[in-house]
């Protein structure tokens, strides 16, 4: 078995399931409308400020937590907004259980200390 081919089938599985499709045709519709685009990039700028936050113990930002609440409501509205983030959350979460499953053969800690 070789590990290069298996992982350029591995891209094409991917790139062929319907989690990536789906993603990847909501993703062209939004990048139509410029101020629809910049909108979803500022919520997903939010939500990855506030993971990020979580992850080093802090409390959540009420400021930033307001802020992500409106931009929600907002996006919310638009049929196609909400969408593409249903849809950008199966893929994201697909990706993440492929990386998990990668991540059981291999053991992090120690390939970091080489």
């Amino acid at each position: 078995m070789n590990v290069y081919e298996e992982a350029h089938n591995l891209k094409r599985a991917i790139e062929e399931s319907e989690e990536y499709r789906q993603f990847h045709e909501m993703q062209k519709v939004i990048d139509q409308d410029p101020g629809t685009a910049k909108m979803v990039q500022e919520f997903q700028q939010l939500q990855m400020k506030m993971q990020a936050k979580q992850m080093m113990g802090e409390g959540p930002d009420q400021e930033m937590m307001q802020q992500l609440q409106q931009l929600s409501a907002v996006l919310m509205t638009n049929p196609q907004t909400t969408q593409y983030l249903q849809n950008a959350m199966r893929f994201t979460l697909m990706m993440s259980d492929v990386v998990k499953i990668i991540g059981e053969t291999v053991d992090i800690g120690n390939l970091m200390k080489i």
